[in-house]
């Protein structure tokens, strides 16, 4: 029987632990996919499903890669727990909801910010400095092996600057 977290809609009070478990349950979801994906980005991006990654460590040559079918692919299982959690407001809802904050924070910072898919976003946070330095890194090697950084949200003390 799957952990279920029930947010009373009947009454015009949230019981204030419901409110705290279900954004636990967000942001440990959030935290899971950054570790999720730096996983899957070095052994399988870079292993198996290098044919449709390896359009993200070329010169584009349209707005769109083969690459962004992984967001369509991590968006779709976000809409589908969000859907199956839908009546009671169970796990599953939050957990879908967690894959699409880390889905939007993700498209901000790398793809917004990091690749400046879009030339409005600027910033001297170090933080994010250090995100764009480790992805450089990354970018540093446009073959499938010998990379490095393949994380996004979690970068080396070393590349913060004081």
């Amino acid at each position: 029987m799957p952990l279920t977290v029930y947010i009373p809609l009947q009454t015009n009070h949230l019981s204030i632990l419901s409110v705290l478990i279900n954004v636990v349950i967000v942001l440990f979801t959030i935290i899971a996919m950054e570790c999720f994906s730096w996983f899957i980005h070095k052994y399988l991006f870079h292993g198996v499903l290098w044919f449709l990654h390896k359009s993200h460590h070329q010169k584009a040559h349209s707005f769109f890669e083969w690459n962004d079918l992984f967001a369509v692919l991590f968006a779709a299982v976000s809409l589908y727990l969000m859907y199956k959690g839908r009546a009671g407001f169970d796990h599953r809802f939050f957990i879908g909801l967690g894959i699409t904050l880390y889905g939007l924070i993700y498209f901000v910072i790398h793809d917004w910010f990091v690749h400046r898919r879009f030339k409005t976003f600027k910033s001297n946070n170090a933080y994010l400095k250090a995100v764009r330095s480790a992805h450089k890194i990354h970018h540093k090697n446009r073959n499938r092996e010998k990379g490095k950084a393949f994380g996004l949200l979690f970068v080396r003390k070393s590349l913060l600057k004081k």
